[in-house]
């Protein structure tokens, strides 16, 4: 598939780049895709959630009443779960979300997304650039070259460029990625991709001979 290559006003810089095959027009495995979301929202889970059980109350534990003739069920200490102040029974304890997946299937799960978005002819090609200074206004320009201010896009750049991460960031549904980082949900979340065309070679080394 060939792309036209568009400077960052909007205007076309007169060539053509070519997709590789390999990552943007692959038999697209949806079972990998969720495996891979999956995976990717699981790794941001906390797992902080706890509550304090029976052992972990501090409460006297004396017997609370005698064994028989109460008329009620026997008792024996005041942390039992079935009284105020007591502890929690099977609460949620900490505990790690995350869980491993096979890195051929990460990769085919990754052009699977890419493939998606260029048949849906939703990748525009930018000419390498930078901005002089962090300005959301400068940013936010850009977008609107493409018609995407208001929709969710993604940027995928070379390397870090702090200018343009921190021109980005006070708007919502914008978000800035370099190359090494790219993730199937982040390409699935958003309307548009914007790549600029020195990551497409950081893309074929990640992806392609694998």
């Amino acid at each position: 598939m060939e792309l036209e290559v568009y400077k960052i006003n909007g205007e076309k810089a007169d060539r053509k780049v070519v997709l590789n095959d390999s990552i943007f027009n692959v038999e697209p495995s949806d079972h990998a895709i969720y495996l891979d979301v999956k995976q990717h929202l699981a790794n941001r889970r906390q797992g902080t959630a706890s509550t304090l059980e029976k052992g972990d109350v501090t409460a006297s534990t004396r017997k609370i009443k005698r064994q028989k003739g109460t008329g009620t069920a026997r008792a024996g200490s005041a942390k039992s779960h079935i009284f105020r102040g007591g502890g929690t029974a099977f609460g949620p304890e900490p505990r790690d979300y995350n869980f491993k997946l096979n890195k051929k299937l990460k990769q085919l799960a990754r052009k699977s997304a890419l493939t998606y978005k260029a048949r849906e002819n939703q990748i525009i090609i930018l000419e390498k650039f930078s901005l002089d200074e962090a300005k959301t206004k400068k940013y936010l320009e850009i977008l609107q070259q493409f018609e995407m201010d208001g929709k969710k896009s993604l940027l995928i750049i070379p390397a870090t460029d702090k200018n343009i991460y921190l021109a980005s960031r006070n708007l919502k549904k914008a978000k800035v990625i370099i190359a090494d980082n790219l993730n199937t949900y982040e390409v699935l979340h958003t309307n548009n991709l914007l790549i600029v065309e020195d990551s497409l070679e950081i893309l074929e080394n990640k992806l392609a001979k694998n």
